[in-house]
């Protein structure tokens, strides 16, 4: 049986990557963070590790695979969009919300794409 071990995304600032992930998701340097390489893991010990490493890849706008973060309700998923907007994070003008979204579009400080989502809408 296999386990989610660690999700790994590109960073052209591996460093800058590390410090906004670290702040939004309370994760914390497995090992001293590298110009070109980290594992972030949760500072309580709990859930998947985050590792982040050096690309020169482009950012797709429609990624393929990206990052889903919970909220419980649509009070808490506001407040989080705000913090991670603080922390470094942008709101990106997605062109595929339906009518009624539980979810706002983010991009971190390299440009990766992920969600918040309110868990409250099932």
């Amino acid at each position: 049986m296999l386990n989610l071990g660690t999700i790994v995304l590109g960073a052209s600032d591996v460093r800058r990557a590390a410090a906004f992930w670290g702040r939004a998701l309370d994760y914390v340097p497995r090992e001293e963070v590298q110009d070109d390489w980290t594992v972030l893991v949760p500072a309580d010990g709990i859930g998947p590790g985050l590792a982040l490493g050096l690309s020169e890849s482009p950012v797709q706008e429609h990624p393929r695979v990206h990052l889903d973060l919970y909220a419980p309700d649509a009070e808490e998923q506001a407040a989080e969009v705000a913090r991670l907007v603080e922390l470094g994070a942008e709101r990106v003008e997605w062109d595929s919300y339906p009518d009624d979204p539980d979810f706002v579009v983010l991009a971190d400080t390299e440009g990766n794409r992920f969600c918040v989502i309110d868990k409250s809408r099932g």
